[in-house]
């Protein structure tokens, strides 16, 4: 059975502003700062996963004689299984629970770590990417649903914030620890690395992390009722719409991730540990702009969030396209415009996440599934068309640039956001 929208679900609309009230079982701030640490700790692997051998990418390449757009094939290879792994892991974790999903999820990611440390050549690496992401997908999608499982309406808005913080910041700090690996081994030294982090995650889980799904919610049935689960979300028009949202901004963030080391290091001759620094200068934008919007919607709706922040970078991303075309302000006009464009992700996939969970609290973890197999799917599939389209500046800014106009025309034709009224709906 399918929850009514979420203006009539348990959340209730602040008549003055629009902003979304929380239930009034607050939790205490010790509380949330655990939760927020130990699922954001969780909701990182995946990211750093993917990217902390970034720099390192061309070494790939080198070492295993293969060429720069199969090298970045390990990279999508892994958001790819990422977003077929979790639509196995969300309906398991509605259905048994959210502990054990993700402590088997890592104990398989700490043996394809393990394996991607001594692999030969390129193809057996970008099929053990792809087994990776599909096995530390439990990660991200638990996360996500334990959220819903204690959060609900501001909230939830404000640890997703935080959560989408730490998933969009991995990215752009995880290639600064490679560097810093880079200086003592090669590449092979991360993934002994990432085997490390699976097996300490494993353990926290085990001893910090409790149950959050009660055996009377959760659901029944066999694969029947999975494919039941997802026809309901798939039914939800404005679910899809939100959904999608994460998975086009997490297009934008890793068409920069796949194409920045070849741009910025062989294009500009940045070094190693220049090209970790800047990535770490914009990773305080996204810093920034999450701490923002944690702030923002005490007050303002999320939807009216969502709206500005996907209408400016529109604006930002269209000129980060002029520079590159024109090649204005050289490498600090592009890295300025890069800068703008990334900052506001902080603004939207948080809110468009807790927007889509509400409309379907009674089955988080397939709707956290759906979303996170969006947001790896989604960016799985676009950033490799950086190398596609030659894999310079230009190519790099186009992606981007497209994929901020689909995250707009989703929004603008598939929910209410610009008709009128709309600014004042929770969804």
């Amino acid at each position: 059975m399918s929850n009514p929208p979420a203006g009539n679900a348990p959340t209730q609309q602040a008549p003055s502003t629009g902003a979304v009230r929380s239930t009034p079982a607050r939790r205490s701030g010790r509380s949330t700062v655990k939760w927020v640490l130990l699922l954001g700790a969780l909701a990182a692997l995946p990211a750093f996963t993917v990217d902390m051998y970034l720099p390192l990418l061309p070494d790939v390449a080198t070492d295993l004689d293969a060429s720069p757009a199969l090298a970045q094939l390990t990279l999508a290879g892994m958001l790819l299984g990422g977003a077929v792994g979790q639509l196995v892991v969300g309906p398991l974790s509605d259905r048994y629970g959210r502990r054990a999903p993700v402590v088997i999820g890592l104990a398989l990611h700490v043996v394809t770590s393990i394996l991607c440390a001594v692999v030969p050549g390129i193809g057996w690496l970008i099929t053990l990417r792809v087994l990776q992401g599909f096995f530390n997908a439990s990660a991200q999608v638990v996360s996500i649903a334990v959220i819903r499982d204690r959060f609900t309406g501001s909230d939830a808005a404000r640890i997703l914030s935080r959560l989408m913080l730490v998933i969009g910041l991995a990215p752009l700090l995880a290639p600064t620890f490679g560097s810093l690996i880079a200086a003592h081994g090669t590449w092979r030294w991360v993934f002994w690395v990432l085997a490390v982090l699976g097996a300490v995650l494993a353990l926290i889980v085990l001893r910090f992390m409790p149950e959050t799904l009660e055996t009377e919610r959760r659901q029944t049935g066999g694969v029947g009722s999975v494919f039941r689960g997802y026809a309901t979300l798939l039914r939800d028009r404005h679910f899809l719409a939100l959904a999608v949202l994460p998975g086009l901004g997490q297009a934008v963030l890793m068409s920069y991730v796949v194409g920045s080391p070849f741009v910025l290091q062989e294009g500009y001759g940045l070094t190693h540990g220049q090209f970790a620094a800047l990535f770490a200068v914009n990773g305080i934008g996204l810093v920034i702009s999450a701490q923002v919007n944690a702030s923002l919607v005490r007050r303002v709706a999320p939807i009216r969030i969502l709206r500005t922040a996907l209408v400016l970078q529109s604006v930002f991303a269209a000129g980060l396209l002029v520079v590159a075309l024109t090649g204005a302000g050289g490498l600090i006009g592009l890295l300025v415009a890069l800068w703008l464009t990334l900052s506001l992700q902080g603004l939207i996939p948080a809110n468009a996440s807790a927007l889509a969970l509400t409309r379907h609290g009674e089955r988080a973890g397939t709707a956290a599934a759906v979303i996170g197999a969006f947001q790896a799917g989604v960016a799985g599939l676009v950033s490799p068309l950086v190398g596609v389209l030659g894999g310079d500046e230009v190519a790099m800014s186009s992606v981007m640039l497209a994929a901020v106009v689909a995250s707009l025309l989703v929004l603008g034709l598939a929910t209410p956001a610009f008709r009128k009224g709309g600014w004042h709906l929770p969804t």
